[in-house]
């Protein structure tokens, strides 16, 4: 299960928090988190199948995810589920309003979420129309948005925003949930913290398929 926990809008210090275990195919390649050298604005890691991200931010702030839903493998899928977040991260269109645009069934199943810095959104091409999120904690698999199996994880999340919110401890909240598997696994974590006044810190951590930690690196602007 992917898993993506995120703090919209709650926190003293924090306009928005997130932490994210991404889990794949340990034989599909992707590129380690980067600013990308075609799209030099993005800072994210990359699929080297469909070129597109499970997850990244903007220079600018802005913030964006994709999960699949669990069972959805429409093989006729027009288009790569991570071109949804590559192109809300270079474009200029408030959140709610990309959404909006978009061709749901165009792509397998997915959920999205969408931060352009005054809005978060989350939308499911299993769950009729988009949404615009009110400040609170929210955490997302592969079913729909506060699924009931996610209620754990973010009883975590909480409770470490509550006392010590930093790099190291956020990554704590995410190894119950990691899957450690040769075939498929999580092949990283990521946090994700901007404050009130636009500062962003990002961390992301890799895994090998035998669980080891690799290396992790580390971005602020």
């Amino acid at each position: 299960m992917c898993l993506i926990l995120l703090a919209w809008q709650s926190h003293p210090e924090l306009a928005l928090a997130v932490a994210a275990n991404r889990d794949e195919f340990h034989a599909r390649p992707a590129a380690v988190v980067a600013f990308w050298a075609d799209r030099p604005a993005i800072l994210a890691g990359r699929d080297l199948e469909a070129l597109g991200t499970w997850m990244g931010v903007a220079r600018s702030g802005r913030f964006a995810a994709v999960t699949n839903y669990r069972g959805a493998r429409e093989p006729s899928a027009a288009e790569s589920r991570g071109a949804l977040v590559t192109r809300f991260l270079e474009n200029s269109l408030a959140a709610g309003e990309y959404m909006k645009s978009l061709s749901p069934e165009k792509y397998s199943g997915f959920n999205l979420l969408a931060c352009d810095g005054e809005e978060l959104w989350w939308m499911s091409n299993r769950d009729g129309a988009p949404r615009c999120l009110e400040p609170g904690i929210y955490g997302l698999g592969n079913l729909l948005l506060d699924s009931p199996e996610v209620e754990p994880d973010k009883a975590r999340f909480r409770a470490v925003l509550d006392v010590a919110p930093g790099i190291e401890p956020l990554f704590g909240t995410l190894e119950p949930a990691r899957i450690v598997n040769p075939q498929y696994g999580t092949r990283c974590s990521t946090i994700f913290l901007k404050a009130g006044d636009g500062r962003v810190r990002y961390a992301e951590r890799t895994y090998g398929a035998d669980g080891t930690a690799g290396e992790t690196a580390r971005f602020e602007f």
